[in-house]
């Protein structure tokens, strides 16, 4: 069997001052399940749905204190448009849906310059319009600032022809079942565009799971993203938005786990009624074939979405460690073409 390769970068580590960059080597896959046997068909369309760039025109505020290789290849990746859109041919995928987090431009006290979304939105819809095909992107919205933010989305969406809305899991201690977040949810539910719920660094949570390592800080990014997912489900944002779409990460796998099998979270379960099926999707970041399983055994092949995180995590041999997993699935190949890119196309309203 052959091996995986990965380059992962803590994002933690990435926004650290003086912080260092660290590079994993993923084992080989194990085998789940029984392959289907398909050998007419063709090579994949994926879609990677999960990727990060912030372009030229903003400074990356903790990224400029790291150092070392590692650090260079992400500053580079996370910045130069042509770095951007070469990975796509080297990673062997047909196109990458970008978003910009604020949390890499964030000053100390984890504020950003007032107007960051609107340049930041202006910006991917310049990357878009040049990159047809090969770039979409969802736009930045700070979810919490309430009417300000929905009326960004509706700009954003209308105007710029963004096709999705990125947003924090968290902030200020709120989380997206909060009032000030229900406007910005709202537009998204009636403009039908996905919201790509993202894990975030909370503080206090941090300081204290840190202590247990990089899974542990990545323990503590899970839980506010799985804890915002729960919020969402239990707190009737779904009830009043029921043409909501959300996509959660891979790192929000054990809320997603718990709330389907439990409470009324049991209504995002494959086997849920069309009419009261609540629509949460998830990606694969990780490509690891228990995992893709796991959610899609779940939630559907319909609800699940090929990620990989870039450029935090530059994945080797995307198409063969998709294939595999895919594969492990038992998945028939209109499924298989489901997870690698139709959902993403279908989310993003791209025929």
């Amino acid at each position: 069997m052959s091996t995986t390769n990965a380059t992962q970068v803590d994002r933690r580590e990435l926004l650290a001052a003086g912080a260092g960059l660290a590079t994993v080597a993923a084992g080989a896959l194990p085998s789940v399940g029984q392959p289907v046997a398909d050998k007419a068909k063709g090579p994949l369309r994926i879609i990677d749905y999960h990727n990060h760039f912030v372009g030229p025109r903003f400074v990356m505020t903790g990224a400029s204190n790291a150092a070392g290789p590692q650090a260079d290849l992400l500053k580079r990746n996370m910045t130069d448009a042509a770095a951007l859109i070469g990975s796509v041919g080297e990673a062997g995928i047909e196109a990458r849906v970008i978003n910009t987090p604020t949390a890499f431009l964030q000053d100390a006290q984890g504020n950003v310059a007032p107007g960051t979304d609107q340049r930041i939105n202006d910006h991917l819809a310049e990357l878009v319009a040049a990159n047809k095909g090969r770039i979409y992107a969802m736009a930045t919205i700070d979810a919490y600032a309430g009417e300000s933010a929905a009326r960004e989305l509706e700009r954003a969406s209308k105007q710029l022809g963004l096709r999705g809305v990125f947003l924090e899991s968290g902030s200020r201690g709120m989380l997206l079942d909060a009032p000030e977040a229900r406007p910005t949810l709202t537009v998204a539910a009636n403009l039908g565009i996905p919201v790509f719920v993202h894990p975030v660094t909370d503080p206090e949570m941090h300081n204290r799971f840190r202590r247990t390592g990089r899974n542990g800080t990545r323990l503590a990014r899970a839980t506010i993203n799985s804890a915002s997912l729960i919020a969402m489900l239990e707190g009737g944002v779904f009830d009043a938005l029921p043409k909501l779409d959300v996509v959660v990460t891979t790192l929000a796998i054990g809320g997603v786990l718990m709330a389907g099998g439990f409470g009324d979270g049991a209504r995002i379960t494959a086997d849920t009624p069309a009419a009261q099926r609540r629509h949460v999707y998830i990606d694969t970041m990780g490509l690891h074939p228990a995992l893709v399983r796991s959610v899609v055994d779940l939630l559907g092949p319909d609800h699940v979405l090929m990620g990989t995180d870039w450029p935090i995590v530059v994945e080797k041999s995307v198409p063969e460690r998709l294939q595999k997993a895919l594969d492990a699935c038992a998945l028939d190949p209109a499924q298989q073409r489901m997870v690698a890119g139709g959902n993403a196309l279908r989310l993003l309203g791209i025929g």
